[in-house]
């Protein structure tokens, strides 16, 4: 039986593009893991994108997961539009490149191999792992 973890996702951008941070809180049963990043000049949504990675990324082995974000980005880009742009050449319906492909192609090859379930969550609504996940985002982007 696939080990079973819930992985919680906040990215967090002083303007856009601007210095940006990243969260990602891994809760397999009672242990807990925080992953944090930053990068001087990004966006939000690569920010996202960067959390559900890292989370994915850390993970040993084959597991269940319920990855749970406040980025409707995200969450409908991996289980809605990603199909669409590879079936298309990385391209949008309306021809144009997609934007962050580079990290498009990065997360579908993070969730490879593992079951995963991905949920939205309205952010700043108190749930407690995002709200968590969105403080730990906004301090690592004060590294910048």
């Amino acid at each position: 039986m696939k080990k079973h973890v819930h992985i919680y996702t906040d990215g967090a951008c002083s303007g856009n593009p601007g210095p940006g941070g990243w969260a990602a809180i891994l809760v397999h049963g009672k242990v807990e893991k925080e992953l944090t990043g930053a990068e001087d000049h990004t966006t939000n949504n690569r920010m996202e994108m960067m959390a559900a990675i890292a989370g994915l990324e850390a993970l040993k082995g084959s597991c269940r997961v319920d990855l749970t974000t406040d980025s409707t980005y995200v969450q409908k880009g991996i289980t809605e539009w990603l199909p669409g742009w590879k079936a298309r050449g990385w391209r949008t319906a309306d021809k144009k490149p997609v934007k962050n492909a580079d990290l498009w192609q990065r997360l579908e090859e993070a969730a490879v191999g593992h079951d995963v379930k991905w949920h939205w969550v309205r952010g700043h609504d108190g749930h407690e792992y995002n709200e968590r996940a969105d403080m730990l985002a906004r301090n690592a982007l004060k590294a910048f």
